[in-house]
């Protein structure tokens, strides 16, 4: 049976939600149609072009993630909020991590079925009323609903950017064009920072006391990335993977030949993908008991693993509530210094685009966790020891600076590794058959795990600031230890190349 009948009964069931267009085809066959420029035949211009267009969801999810941070220290100051409120406060910072496990679970199967582009459309829509919600909310349940909104789409847009990516990625440049995810994830958090310095703004107060405040032109900044990802989809092509898999070849040929460039042999490439997918025998559904093979265990477990490890190192704890660990370090302009620790985030991560496809993506891992490790031990040690000084001694000032650039390293660490290369390795390592189901659960095991830290965060540093960073310590040592027994080396592989690696 050809590759083209066996896709016939998916194609019947499965149709793009933002179709590839004839275009494509169009320019394929005749490029001078599309202008003379040379530009457009280059296959890294073309693939950044669309990498940039779908970045714009990760800058919508930083933004999402860095909202809380500038407000807290407001917040608490001004109203006096008591234990209880703080905790009504961490329940708001985590309302989103909550619509982003819901996101996380119908993830996989909305872009299996309607695909890539398809699926961040869906996820752009929820963002933006959610945002509109937050800007006109009179009461409580606005804003809670507002910020359920921005995490489901949020949980459907860190899966399917980092798998579109993947996807159409030509395998040099696979890693450091994924590195993309998260270095948009950074800015739209350093952009929320920003807006700290500059508006005078507060989120929640005490619901019974109905004191809400929210700044329109702060949300607007919040919808932007999403309006202009909208229309961007449309002139970008559809993941050639997606398409081969859903049988439409002629699709698929064009969307990979724009891709690559118009004057690219794209023939191998073509091959190794359609033998892939015939491989995978898309006929017989996956059963439970079918996971007990290596072949899918294996990268379901470094997947989860990864995912998992990344939240449990405690990152989101420190960069949702950054201001208030700096203002017990002392420092008085809190909201400048978290913009500090956003703009190093940025440049950190940027590198970390230019080493994952020099270096590799384990090696990174094990320097990264190894870095965190030794970071969040300094932090910790700084925290006991400043139980036994005076609060207006020197040593105290000292161990104050000592411990903010404890979290500025980890921060660095976490940025260089920890933070893009999980979501690299799950969007590569993923059997196409199961892609979609075993993605969304991995994604799901983040946010949840993201959810238990943002929610714990304040509470633990209120009970004990040194076993707070004590215990994330102990998680990133596990993580090297992971990283180094466990994570395979996919660097300048093809994504066929590294499912065989697993039968």
């Amino acid at each position: 049976m050809s590759f083209r009948e066996e896709s016939d009964d998916a194609r019947d069931i499965r149709k793009p939600f933002l179709h590839t267009g004839s275009w494509y085809r169009m320019g394929s066959r005749q490029s001078s149609m599309m202008g003379s420029s040379q530009a457009i035949r280059d296959r890294s211009v073309s693939v950044l072009a669309c990498v940039l267009i779908v970045a714009l969801g990760p800058i919508q999810f930083g933004f999402t993630s860095g909202y809380s941070s500038p407000t807290q220290t407001a917040i608490t100051k001004d109203l006096s909020l008591t234990v209880s409120e703080v905790l009504e406060f961490s329940l708001f910072g985590s309302l989103s991590n909550v619509g982003a496990m819901v996101g996380a679970i119908a993830s996989g199967q909305i872009a299996e079925y309607i695909g890539r582009k398809g699926s961040l459309m869906i996820a752009a829509i929820p963002n933006i009323i959610g945002w509109l919600a937050i800007s006109f909310a009179k009461d409580s349940s606005f804003l809670y609903m507002g910020r359920l909104l921005e995490g489901f789409g949020v949980g459907i847009i860190s899966y399917t950017v980092p798998v579109y990516i993947a996807e159409i990625a030509p395998q040099n440049m696979r890693g450091g064009l994924g590195s993309v995810n998260q270095l948009s994830v950074t800015i739209g958090i350093m952009l929320a920072y920003l807006l700290g310095l500059f508006v005078s703004w507060r989120v929640l107060a005490v619901l019974v006391e109905d004191i809400f405040e929210v700044q329109y032109h702060v949300s607007l900044a919040g919808i932007l990335p999403c309006l202009i990802l909208i229309p961007g989809l449309f002139f970008i092509p559809e993941s050639p993977r997606w398409l081969a898999k859903m049988g439409m070849t002629d699709d698929f040929e064009a969307s990979l030949q724009v891709l690559r460039g118009f004057d690219a042999d794209i023939s191998l490439e073509v091959n190794e993908i359609k033998r892939s997918v015939a491989s995978s025998s898309r006929r017989t559904a996956i059963r439970f008991g079918d996971l007990k093979q290596r072949r899918y265990w294996f990268p379901l477990m470094i997947g989860i693993g990864l995912l998992v490890f990344q939240q449990l190192s405690g990152t989101n704890g420190v960069l949702f509530y950054s201001s208030t660990i700096f203002a017990t370090a002392g420092i008085s302009s809190t909201n400048a210094a978290t913009f500090g620790l956003g703009a190093v985030q940025v440049i950190a991560t940027a590198v970390s685009t230019w080493l994952v496809d020099k270096t590799g993506r384990r090696l990174l891992l094990i320097v990264s966790s190894s870095g965190m490790t030794f970071s969040l031990l300094v932090v910790a040690i700084t925290y006991y020891l400043k139980d036994f000084v005076s609060d207006s001694s020197t040593i105290y000032s000292i161990l104050g600076i000592i411990s903010v650039v404890g979290v500025v390293g980890m921060i660095i660490a976490f940025s260089l590794g920890m933070g893009p290369i999980p979501w690299i390795i799950m969007s590569e390592i993923l059997p196409i058959n199961i892609k979609g189901l075993a993605g969304s659960v991995a994604t799901l095991a983040n946010w949840f795990t993201a959810w238990v830290i943002t929610l714990t965060a304040p509470l633990l540093l209120a009970w004990n600031s040194g076993g707070t960073f004590t215990l994330y310590m102990l998680m990133c040592a596990l993580t090297v230890t992971f990283a180094a027994i466990w994570v395979p080396e996919t660097k300048g592989k093809t994504l066929e190349e590294i499912q065989w690696s697993f039968r």
